[in-house]
């Protein structure tokens, strides 16, 4: 909208562009007022300065183009007031909004559109984060969008909105004048970044083999404890491999948080399930999320993926202890002063140690002269809570020469997925987890609808939960992985077998 007055003294703009908090999506109104008086450009509205360097950016990227500003006093505001506006998508409606008060365009060419793009000082449109958020929140509000080429891939994916993607603000104007057109994007599909190896790589260990296993098939956490270079990191690389793609609406979950935090690289739609693996000296922010801007941490840039902490005892225990939350809730609140900021965080937690410092507990020939000792304060590094969230805790035995000499060919990842597959089909037959829920999230009357124990395995249950002393969470666990045991073997009964295996992957080894 433009509004002139009769005697020329003043003249307004408003644009529609977005603020991001978090995953959520804020409307954000340009308003644009330029006057008579000295000449002056201000930006007001809670604006950082990534924000506030916009003016410079404008008015270089519009004299670039053959434009100057008017020698008058030009105020921004960014509605509401209230609301931290951060990042340099403000310059492309910034822009607009002063072309739209200078009489360059009409007002109605972006009257019902959300705006968004940096520009450069040559007047070129750069890549912006969060162009697919945008594009949804513009979708739910019928109205249409103007980003970046570079973006334009990703915020395809919306729906059925027009979408306006120009490489630099020339060709906008032109498309706007009739001069030109404008094609709208295309969307598209990230490209994979890795081929995941195969499970037939590794010789031997056939109990991690099949941990892993049901691990990829409940979803269910998993800690490997075992000496150096007993394949931990190798079984922990190979479980993507064993899961399926990411549905449609999990995708756009996913590839709007990358977007968010900068990290969708290609623009395309991402389809494979994340697997992150930051280095143990990762901060709490690195982790779950903060910094300046409170960006997604660790833990949500693998949202509906695996989150693989290798040397988890070299982990600060802060940061291992920030876990213990969002492993609970399946998300993640970033708290400040002036806002919180909530990212999604369901993912899988995989994690790798060794037994003590040396890594050769146990190993009589090569242990240190503080063994056994010092195991258990290795261990005491990660907290009990921590541990407690584990539903699957197995020692990863040495590889001997033997193992990694003998010919026989070991299962490869192909047939190890089409087990897990039909083992989730069955989980997903049962009525309570109809909605695509995974074994390790069932709770409540859901998990008690999907378990019917035998009368051994009750016998067995109870005596194992008078002896080891279990918590409520590790009883709950340890149902949901026998649960899966099941589902692997086509069972609809959980039997005592299944339990007895169930609570053997509960057992620390060696330093318990």
């Amino acid at each position: 909208m433009v509004i002139h007055d009769h005697g020329c003294r003043f003249m307004h703009a408003h644009i529609q562009t977005v603020a991001f908090r978090g995953i959520d999506t804020i409307a954000v109104d340009v308003q644009v007022h330029i006057a008579n008086g000295l000449p002056a450009m201000a930006i007001v509205g809670l604006a950082d300065k990534s924000v506030a360097e916009s003016k410079e950016r404008v008015r270089a990227a519009l004299s670039s183009i053959g434009l100057s500003l008017p020698p008058k006093r030009i105020a921004i505001n960014l509605a509401p007031a209230d609301v931290l506006k951060e990042g340099a998508h403000f310059d492309l409606p910034i822009a607009l909004g002063l072309l739209v008060a200078m009489g360059v365009i009409p007002a109605d060419a972006v009257a019902d559109r959300v705006v968004l793009g940096e520009l450069s000082l040559n007047g070129a449109i750069q890549p912006v984060s969060g162009a697919l958020s945008a594009a949804i929140f513009a979708s739910s509000r019928q109205q249409n969008l103007i980003c970046p080429a570079a973006s334009g891939a990703e915020a395809a994916w919306a729906g059925d909105i027009d979408i306006l993607a120009p490489t630099d603000i020339l060709a906008l104007l032109n498309h706007v004048r009739g001069r030109q057109i404008l094609h709208p994007p295309t969307p598209k599909i990230a490209t994979s970044q890795t081929q995941h190896p195969d499970m037939a790589d590794l010789r031997g260990q056939l109990t991690a083999r099949r941990v892993l296993e049901i691990a990829a098939t409940g979803g269910h956490n998993l800690l490997l404890i075992g000496p150096p270079g007993a394949g931990k990191s190798m079984l922990a690389a190979r479980l993507p491999g064993l899961l399926p793609p990411l549905t449609p609406e999990q995708a756009l979950q996913v590839t709007m948080i990358h977007s968010i935090a900068g990290q969708l690289s290609d623009g395309g739609l991402i389809r494979d399930r994340p697997f992150r693996e930051p280095h143990h000296s990762a901060s709490m922010a690195a982790l779950v999320g903060g910094g300046m801007r409170a960006k997604p941490g660790e833990i949500s840039l693998a949202h509906h993926g695996v989150l693989f902490l290798d040397e988890l005892a070299e982990f600060s225990r802060v940061v291992l202890d920030s876990l213990r939350q969002p492993l609970e809730t399946g998300k993640v609140v970033v708290a400040r002063a002036n806002n919180n900021y909530t990212y999604p965080a369901a993912f899988q937690l995989i994690a790798a140690m060794n037994p003590c410092r040396c890594g050769y507990l146990g190993d009589p020939a090569r242990a240190c002269s503080r063994a056994p000792a010092c195991g258990r304060q290795y261990s005491a590094k990660v907290s009990g809570p921590v541990m407690d969230r584990f539903d699957l805790i197995i020692e990863v035995p040495e590889v001997t020469p033997q193992m990694l000499m003998a010919d026989e060919a070991a299962e490869r990842s192909a047939v190890i997925f089409d087990r897990i597959m039909a083992a989730r089909s069955v989980a997903m037959g049962r009525s309570c987890q109809a909605d695509g829920t995974l074994n390790a999230k069932l709770t409540g009357d859901d998990l008690d609808a999907a378990i019917v124990l035998e009368d051994a395995a009750k016998t067995l249950l109870k005596a194992a939960l008078e002896q080891q002393q279990l918590s409520a969470r590790a009883y709950h666990k340890i149902m949901r992985v026998a649960r899966t045991i099941a589902d692997l073997d086509n069972r609809p009964e959980v039997t005592r077998e299944h339990l007895a295996e169930a609570l053997a992957y509960r057992a620390m080894p060696l330093f318990a």
